[in-house]
């Protein structure tokens, strides 16, 4: 991945499943390690999904020596979600690489919009994290559809997208480049760029047909960090 050379906000938005927690957090370790010097810090701004969450990696990020800000209820018995005092401060903090976690639908999104004044304060990227084989976003005007939504809660632009095929551990060659096309697809509808692709370490095959159709600065290899409920619970 290519990031900016001056401290920067990332956004990842996208719908329920698309993988958008995961992305964010190898997203998060990627940067850190390329540039380990670099004040990074993580925000799990996700108020509507609690099957999978960022706040599960939080302790491999803080090994990493990135800091973490969760949502008030992450990884307790708080039914009702809250936004931190402390996440407006980390998100203006020019010295420090932001990567914000956001809520799956138009309504999670909202959260991102209550600092929209504060993120258009500082250079930012809103990426749209896409999996063309997610029931809801198989197809162009259902994609459009919750893109649309999506981008109307932040109150901003969403700049790009993120293309994040997969079938979990079905994942194989066909499935990138199948999914592959299916984003730059939507890329062309929206009129936004693809400018990274997301592929699991666990997929061999998949890492090697990602390595074969796209340019290393456009790929992001991801490992596992965050967790699914029952696992979190029964583990």
């Amino acid at each position: 991945m290519i990031y900016s050379d001056k401290p920067h906000l990332y956004i990842f938005t996208g719908h329920f499943g698309s993988g958008k927690t995961e992305v964010a957090v190898n997203f998060a370790i990627d940067l850190k390690r390329q540039k380990p010097d670099a004040n990074v810090a993580l925000i799990d701004m996700d108020i509507i999904n609690p099957f999978f969450r960022s706040a599960d990696a939080a302790e491999d990020l803080r090994k990493l020596g990135i800091s973490v800000e969760t949502m008030l209820y992450a990884n307790t018995n708080v039914d009702v979600p809250a936004l931190t005092g402390r996440m407006g401060p980390v998100i203006t903090d020019r010295d420090t690489y932001v990567i914000l976690d956001v809520g799956g639908d138009d309504l999670g999104a909202k959260a991102c919009g209550y600092y929209a004044s504060d993120i258009a304060s500082r250079d930012h990227t809103i990426f749209f994290v896409l999996n063309p084989y997610r029931p809801f976003t198989k197809a162009v005007p259902d994609t459009a559809k919750i893109f649309g939504e999506i981008e109307e809660a932040t109150l901003l632009k969403i700049d790009a997208l993120v293309d994040n095929s997969n079938l979990l551990e079905y994942t194989d060659a066909s499935c990138i480049a199948g999914g592959g096309r299916k984003v730059d697809e939507f890329s062309e509808y929206c009129e936004r760029p693809v400018l990274m692709r997301s592929v699991m370490s666990k997929n061999p095959e998949a890492v090697a047909a990602a390595k074969a159709l796209y340019s290393p600065g456009e790929l992001l290899i991801t490992d596992e960090h965050v967790k699914l409920l029952f696992a979190r619970e029964y583990n």
